[in-house]
C-alpha cells in the first residue's frame, strides 16, 4: 500500500551502480504484443459472499482466527506484513507489532504487543533482531512520537530495531533515519556472518521536504553489525536510475526482493520492474529494466525457486480501490509473469503472461494484487497471494505462459454501504499452513488440502523466514509417485517421493538429497554425508543412517535404528 503521490521523470536504461561506470544493456519496454495474456473471465456462477460471510474453494480450510485486539483494535490500526521465526509469527501494524505463538496452528496465541506508531511498520526478523519500517513523518524516533510534517527538518522517518530474544517483552535497540523514510525494507545476508544489510525502499520526494529531496532514485543500504546493532548505520545510497531524461513515474522503489544465494534481486520501482545483480551487497547492478503500459504501480516481486522466473505485482489504486471487476479487466491490478533469459550480465526479463483472480468483487471492496509467497510443492511453481478484500488465491505458474488458480479463500465486504479498507495484506505459506494478516479482521490461519500442494509439508523451516529475503527450498530433480521395486541409488540432486513406495534400500550419496512425503520404504535409508534427508508422515521398515546430513523426521515410523551423529 502506498500513501504518497508518485512524482518524477525517468528514462529506461540498464546501468551499473558504480559511480564511475555506465553499462548500457538491452531492455524490455513492457509486454510485447505477441506475448500471451491469460484472459481468465470472471466465474459467471460465483456468488460474492455477503458481509462477514466466507467463501472458499473445496480444497481450502479455515483453521483459526484471532481478531485484532487491545491497542490495535481500532479500524485505523491496520495490520500489515508478517515475518516468521520457527514457531513464532510477527505481524506489523500501523501502531506497532504483535508476536504470535504458532506452535499449535489451530490455537495460535498472542504473546505480546508492542505499541510503537509509525506506518506502515513493514516487518522482518534476523536472529533476535526485529526491524520495522517507518514511512510516516514523526517528531522523533521514539515509540512515544507523534505525527509531524516532513517539511520540518527535525522530523524523523526510517528503520527501528528491536531485540525480541524475550518474546514477552521486546526491547527497543536503535533507530536509523533514512531519506524519505522507509516504506518497506529487505534484509540481505552479508557474505560474512558478522553483519546483515537492510535495503530501504522509499519514494515520492518533495522539494518541501528537507530529508526527501528530488530526485530520489536510490536505495538506502544500512549495515547492521550483529554483535553490536547499536552501531547500525547507512553505508551506501546507490542510485538505481541516474539517467533521468524522459518521462516515467519512477522516483524510488516500493519493494525489493532478494535471492541472496543467487546474488539476485528484483525491484518493484513504481513505474519500472528491475532485475539486479547483488554480488556486491552495497553496489547493486541493474541487469534488466522493464515497463508495462498495463501496470500503474510496480509493487512487489517474487522469484520462483530456481530463480528463473519473477512475478511482479501491480498495485493499481494503491490498495485502496475496487479493481477486481469487469471494468478494470484481467490485465490491470494483476500479476505480470516474466522469465529470466540469458546468463551473467546478459540476463534479461522476458514477459510471459498476466494472472488475476477470476472473481468479481463489490464496489465496496478494495481488491488488487498484493503480498504472497511460494508454496514449496514438489516439482511445481505454486504461489499463495493476498488480494486485500479479494481474499487469498493459490495459483500454479509452472508454465509461466499459462498460470492457473487452484484454490481460493475470501471474506465478503466489510460493508455494503461504504468502502472500508480491509482484507488480507499478506498471505504466506509456513510449515504446512497459510497465515494471513488481515487489515481489519486480525490473524488468520488457513490450510489448502490439494494433491498439488500437500507434499510441501515435507519442507520445514526451523529458523526465520522473511518472504522478501528468499531462500531456496530443495528443488526436486525427480518426483516419484508410484512403486519402485529395486531400491534407489541417488547420486546427485534431490529425489522426492510423493506417496510412493520403495521396496529396497535407498542410498543417498554425499551432496544428494531425499525428501519423502507419506511414503513407504521397505528397506534401509543410508544417507551418511547427504545434503538433506526429510521424512514426513512416512514409514521406514528399516533403519535410517544420516550422519552429517540436515535431517528432519516428523510423524514418521522407523522400525530400525536411527543414527544421525
Amino acid at each position: 500500500m502506498f500513501r504518497r503521490t508518485p512524482q518524477g521523470t525517468r528514462r529506461l536504461g540498464a546501468i551499473s551502480l558504480a559511480a564511475s561506470t555506465l553499462l548500457l544493456l538491452t531492455t524490455v519496454a513492457g509486454a510485447p504484443a505477441s506475448a500471451a495474456a491469460v484472459e481468465e473471465a470472471a466465474d459467471p456462477g460465483y456468488v460474492i459472499p455477503g458481509v462477514d460471510e466466507i467463501s472458499m474453494s473445496s480444497n481450502f480450510r479455515t483453521i483459526a482466527n484471532l481478531p485484532k485486539s487491545g491497542a490495535f483494535g481500532a479500524e485505523s490500526a491496520y495490520n500489515t506484513d508478517i515475518a516468521f521465526q520457527g514457531n513464532y509469527a510477527f505481524v506489523g501494524n500501523y501502531d506497532g507489532f504483535t508476536t504470535y505463538d504458532i506452535s499449535k496452528p489451530r490455537n495460535p496465541k498472542v504473546v505480546s504487543q508492542v505499541v510503537c506508531p509509525g506506518a506502515q511498520n513493514d516487518i522482518t526478523i534476523y536472529g533476535n533482531l526485529l526491524f520495522l519500517s517507518v514511512d510516516s513523518s514523526r517528531n522523533d524516533d521514539s515509540c512515544n512520537s507523534v505525527a509531524q510534517s516532513a517539511s520540518i527538518k527535525s522530523s524523523w522517518e526510517g528503520i527501528r530495531i528491536f531485540d525480541v530474544s524475550n518474546k514477552v517483552s521486546p526491547t527497543y535497540v536503535k533507530a536509523i533515519e533514512t531519506d524519505c523514510g522507509s516504506h518497506t525494507h529487505t534484509l540481505v545476508p552479508a557474505k560474512t556472518k558478522d553483519k546483515v544489510y537492510v535495503y530501504v525502499q522509499s519514494y515520492s520526494p518533495n522539494a518541501n521536504f528537507p530529508d526527501c529531496q528530488p530526485p530520489h532514485d536510490k536505495l538506502s543500504i544500512i549495515e547492521v553489525p550483529l554483535n553490536d546493532p547499536t552501531n547500525a548505520s547507512v553505508v551506501a545510497t546507490p542510485n538505481l536510475f541516474p539517467d533521468t531524461l524522459g518521462a516515467t513515474s519512477t522516483s524510488g522503489c516500493h519493494d525489493v526482493t532478494v535471492y541472496a544465494e543467487l546474488d539476485l534481486a528484483a525491484g518493484a520501482c513504481m513505474g519500472d520492474g528491475v532485475l539486479m545483480d547483488i554480488s556486491d551487497r552495497t553496489n547493486p547492478v541493474v541487469l534488466s529494466r522493464v515497463r508495462d503500459t498495463n501496470f500503474a504501480f510496480w509493487h512487489s516481486a517474487t522469484f520462483n525457486n530456481n530463480g528463473k522466473k519473477v512475478i511482479f505485482t501491480d498495485e493499481l489504486g494503491g490498495g485502496g480501490a475496487a479493481t477486481c471487476n469487469p471494468t478494470i479487466g484481467p490485465k490491470r491490478g494483476a500479476n505480470a509473469l516474466f522469465d529470466i533469459e540469458g546468463a551473467g550480465a546478459d540476463r534479461k526479463l522476458v514477459f510471459k503472461s498476466y494472472f488475476k483472480i477470476p472473481r468479481e468483487n463489490k464496489s465496496t471492496e478494495n481488491c488488487v494484487a498484493h503480498n504472497g509467497s511460494l508454496i514449496p510443492a514438489m516439482g511445481r511453481d505454486i504461489m499463495v497471494q493476498a488480494w486485500y478484500q479479494g481474499g487469498i488465491s493459490v495459483f500454479d505458474f509452472t508454465d509461466s505462459s499459462n498460470p492457473k488458480e487452484i484454490g481460493f479463500w475470501e471474506r465478503g465486504p466489510l460493508s455494503d454501504a461504504r468502502l472500508v479498507l480491509g482484507g488480507s495484506w499478506s498471505a504466506y505459506y509456513h510449515n504446512g499452513f497459510i497465515y494471513s494478516s488481515d487489515i481489519q479482521k486480525g490473524f488468520d490461519v488457513l490450510k489448502i488440502a490439494d494433491g498439488r500442494t500437500n507434499n510441501a509439508e515435507a519442507v520445514v523451516v526451523a529458523n526465520e523466514s522473511n518472504v522478501q529475503s528468499q531462500v531456496s527450498f530443495p528443488d526436486c530433480t525427480q518426483v516419484l509417485t508410484t512403486r519402485v521395486n529395486s531400491g534407489l541409488n541417488i547420486k546427485s540432486g534431490t529425489t522426492c517421493l510423493d506417496r510412493a513406495t520403495v521396496n529396497g534400500t535407498i542410498k543417498v550419496h554425499p551432496g544428494a538429497s531425499l525428501i519423502v512425503y507419506k511414503g513407504e520404504i521397505n528397506g534401509e535409508v543410508n544417507a551418511n554425508g547427504a545434503e538433506l534427508v526429510s521424512l514426513f508422515e512416512s514409514t521406514v521398515n528399516g533403519g535410517v543412517k544420516a550422519v552429517g546430513a540436515k535431517t528432519t523426521i516428523k510423524n514418521t515410523t522407523v522400525t530400525g535404528k536411527i543414527k544421525l551423529s
